[in-house]
């Protein structure tokens, strides 16, 4: 059974959820989620030998959420991960991230690989620092109407997205999964800066078979504090860009996954296809070619539980 518990790390209290005993594996969840995103990780992963815990990460769910914008930044991030590793009375952990989580994952092995014994990022690939503050350039690039922009403008997103949390977060993953009638069809997340996202989006008149009202209820309920300590992890995109400078070049060198879906939209951000395809040139550790998983949208270990916990579990066990 996934037990529950309060654990302090860093001068915050993080809520995770536990299962199993063995090799600890950590997994961090992405926006809008939660621990419950790896809901059907826990017993696989438990069953062939892991201890799993997954966090409601900072900002989320029953987790502290700092008043400050700046205690959100990636070095933050990081420090829960390797502080959360170490209040489990482990040295080390296998670390696995899904959308935000994976950037955490990665930069935990790119930062700490000393703690991580092995990285795997679900959806967005490993980092590579570009040359420009990823706000600036992607503003540039489409007149301020991607939505990481959106999301930075305080108080904005924040206050559309309360309105209804329920059809908030229904209306986000259904747009994001493979079966949104617009999933795969290489378009960039642009926001109409005067109606807000959610205004273009579909609705699913039915959930996936995937993604129950169960779920959404869950879901819903780790909202109720709000959805600004969320997207406060965006509006440090820039600043995380400055505070990453001493690791330009460097690359993640602990053993590495990555796996992603066909339909997903960050796969096809700007110049992160090319980026895909070169990583097993780029990372020398990388433990096979990226798996990329047909009809799958940006819910990874939610679409597709089976071809996500197989790939965990050989990766993990190798």
């Amino acid at each position: 059974m996934v037990e529950h518990r309060m654990v302090d790390v860093n001068g915050i209290r993080l809520h995770i959820a536990e299962q199993g005993s063995g090799p600890l594996v950590v997994l961090l969840h992405g926006f809008p989620e939660s621990w419950h995103s790896w809901q059907h990780q826990f017993g696989p992963l438990a069953d062939a030998g892991f201890r799993v815990v997954a966090p409601d990460q900072r900002g989320y769910g029953r987790s502290d959420h700092p008043e400050n914008v700046d205690a959100y930044t990636i070095l933050h991030l990081v420090g829960d991960v390797v502080g959360l590793i170490h209040a489990l009375g482990e040295e080390k952990a296998y670390v696995v991230g899904h959308d935000w989580g994976a950037p955490v994952a990665w930069h935990t092995a790119l930062l700490r690989p000393d703690v991580v014994l092995g990285v795997a990022g679900l959806s967005v690939p490993p980092p590579f620092r570009g040359t420009q503050p990823p706000l600036a350039a992607m503003a540039k690039r489409f007149d301020g109407r991607f939505y990481w922009n959106y999301f930075s403008r305080p108080g904005v997103a924040d206050a559309e997205f309360a309105k209804d949390p329920r059809t908030t977060l229904r209306k986000i993953f259904y747009w994001g999964s493979g079966d949104s009638p617009d999933a795969g069809a290489g378009k960039q997340p642009l926001v109409d800066p005067e109606r807000g996202w959610l205004a273009t989006m579909p609705d699913a008149e039915v959930l996936p078979d995937w993604f129950t009202e169960e779920d959404l209820d869950t879901l819903t309920e780790s909202f109720a504090k709000g959805f600004t300590g969320a997207l406060n992890w965006y509006r440090n995109l820039d600043r995380n860009w400055e505070l990453t400078a001493p690791w330009q070049g460097a690359v993640v060198t602990p053993p590495a996954l990555y796996v992603y879906g066909d339909r997903d939209v960050v796969p096809a951000f700007p110049g992160t296809p090319e980026l895909i395809a070169k990583l097993p040139d780029l990372m020398p550790n990388l433990w096979r070619a990226p798996l990329k998983l047909t009809g799958c949208g940006h819910w990874t270990q939610q679409e597709r539980p089976h071809e996500v916990n197989e790939a965990l579990i050989d990766f993990l066990h190798a």
